[in-house]
């Protein structure tokens, strides 16, 4: 694949991949919550999503990674950069895929074998720190993938 053709993959995968964790995130998440009189079936719903983000995310920012490691062979420096946010979208997806996320659904899993909800169960507590830790893993990874948007347009020129 030619540099400037490899250079537009990259832009656009970035793009759609960030474009359409931060719809998730910011938009398909809390008009569940809205409209859903059940906060608890939204939660499930939400956990699915931003299970199925994280896991797409994990295999999204290793193919973009190989990615910009051709571009930097190339000869495109401006890609290192690239690199490096990458690699902290990749831990923080790896972060909520494989340990926050599984947490999160085993104290969701617990309470329900109780007949309650996780709010109403003794793990609220820790459930609700969980939640606000992937909260935070989550608007990392967000302002990371706008700033490699950002950079992959800019280096598109």
């Amino acid at each position: 694949m030619a540099r400037t053709q490899t250079q537009r993959v990259f832009s656009c995968v970035s793009g759609l991949w960030v474009g359409s964790f931060l719809t998730i995130g910011f938009f398909v998440v809390p008009v569940l919550f809205a409209s859903l009189g059940d906060r608890q079936v939204a939660g499930l719903v939400a956990a699915n999503l931003f299970k199925i983000s994280a896991y797409s995310s994990v295999g999204l920012s290793a193919f973009l990674m190989v990615m910009a490691n051709r571009l930097v062979r190339q000869g495109l420096k401006s890609y290192r950069f690239g690199r490096w946010v990458l690699s902290g979208m990749l831990a923080c997806a790896i972060g909520a895929a494989f340990i926050i996320i599984p947490w999160m659904n085993s104290l969701r899993d617990q309470a329900l074998l109780l007949g309650l909800s996780v709010r109403e169960s003794s793990y609220a507590e820790l459930f609700n720190l969980l939640h606000r830790f992937s909260s935070i893993l989550f608007l990392i990874q967000a302002a990371l993938g706008l700033l490699l948007v950002w950079q992959a347009t800019k280096n598109a020129d």
